[in-house]
């Protein structure tokens, strides 16, 4: 597929600003704005708001996110944070484990990936066994390799968030539905930059905050809930969720019934209607570039930045286990010096996790920018 030309005309970025970090914070879009912004004003005329305003947005979104990642919009229910869906998964899974089972993790993940289960842990004795960052960087084949049959849950990421290490998915799905193992995602650090299908992965549980990678306002996640466990009992027993809740003539005669689907599961109040507005033009914008578009522009130009920086003494981890969109360098031996703080300086925005600096463009970057990054590093790791 051919790459796309820069698309910073959508985003409302100065010129003097070449920002790299899309994994910390995704720029918003200008459209998003204006509608968040019409959100908010609604509030106003609230006379003007009918009951199926409640609920419209998120059935929306729930189709949009099935069209771009497959599985049924059924499955998807619409959560505050990652936090909040790994949670959901942990309370989901927690009642089916014992103190002879053992919890999957990678080392050094963002820790909304690990509370849950170490309350899991406190509540059940069961044990987190984590996967020690692997010498050759194919953590899939490490994760493979650490699946026991006490192995009862693998809870990982799309990649590694410190530096974009890829994750194969599908083959830890597989291997752990050979294992009979309960499979959690957080698909945070990839979620509409790189292609991802449910049918493909096939997840019990997948987590994705909104903010980075699919471009949603703060506030924003998602959750999916495989078939399996879509009787579970949720985090919190709202309203909305109930089948009589859109008869508000009705809502004092208490209904232990749930809506259909992964519904049961969305945060109460659901963020309507001030954020949704939003969501929906995010995953309207990211449905016309297309996923596979934007990966494959991302990839072109991080192959450009990658190629200068092992020309500059950065070590890079091998082409094969680095994803299109993001990926980490660790600085040159002979350079001790703050190389973020030397580009923010010049109004270029990187980011350090872990030992690894980390470049995330998306399409709002130009030449120009990828230009100034290159030459900002050349004479800066010299100095």
């Amino acid at each position: 597929m051919k790459s796309l030309e820069t698309q910073r005309h959508l985003f409302d970025i100065p010129d003097e600003i070449a920002y790299f970090n899309c994994a910390y914070f995704s720029p918003q879009l200008k459209e998003t704005s204006a509608r968040l912004i019409a959100g908010v004003n609604a509030k106003a005329h609230p006379w003007e708001k009918t009951v199926s305003s409640f609920f419209d947005d998120a059935e929306t979104i729930r189709h949009q996110l099935a069209a771009l990642f497959g599985g049924d919009a059924d499955g998807y229910a619409i959560t505050p944070s990652v936090s909040y869906g790994i949670s959901t998964a942990a309370r989901a899974v927690e009642p089916t484990l014992g103190k002879e089972d053992k919890i999957l993790v990678i080392a050094d993940e963002f820790p909304s990936t690990i509370y849950p289960w170490r309350r899991v842990v406190h509540e059940t004795g069961a044990q987190i066994i984590t996967v020690p960052t692997p010498g050759d960087g194919n953590w899939t084949h490490a994760i493979i390799e650490k699946m026991e049959l006490d192995i009862r849950v693998v809870s990982v990421s799309s990649c590694h968030w410190t530096n974009g290490a890829k994750i194969d998915l599908t083959a830890i799905g597989k291997a752990c539905r050979d294992n009979g193992s309960v499979f959690v995602v957080d698909t945070t650090q990839s979620l509409g930059a790189v292609p991802f299908s449910i049918e493909d992965v096939q997840p019990d549980f997948l987590a994705s905050a909104g903010y980075k990678w699919l471009l949603c306002p703060y506030g924003f996640s998602v959750l999916y809930v495989s078939e399996k466990w879509r009787n579970s009992r949720p985090l919190e027993e709202s309203w909305f969720a109930r089948n009589n809740a859109q008869d508000f003539t009705t809502l004092a005669l208490y209904c232990d019934e749930y809506m259909p689907g992964s519904r049961r599961f969305d945060v109460g109040e659901k963020c309507t209607p001030t954020i949704l507005p939003g969501v929906i033009t995010a995953l309207e914008q990211i449905t016309k570039w297309s996923v596979e578009g934007i990966a494959n522009s991302l990839s072109e130009v991080n192959k450009v930045i990658s190629n200068h920086l092992l020309q500059l003494g950065f070590q890079l981890p091998d082409e094969q286990h680095r994803c299109p969109h993001m990926f980490g360098a660790k600085l040159p031996k002979h350079f001790n010096g703050d190389l973020v703080g030397k580009l923010k300086s010049q109004n270029i925005f990187i980011t350090q996790r872990g030992n690894s600096l980390r470049f995330a463009p998306h399409l709002y970057i130009n030449e120009n920018d990828v230009k100034r990054l290159l030459d900002a590093l050349s004479v800066s790791t010299r100095e």
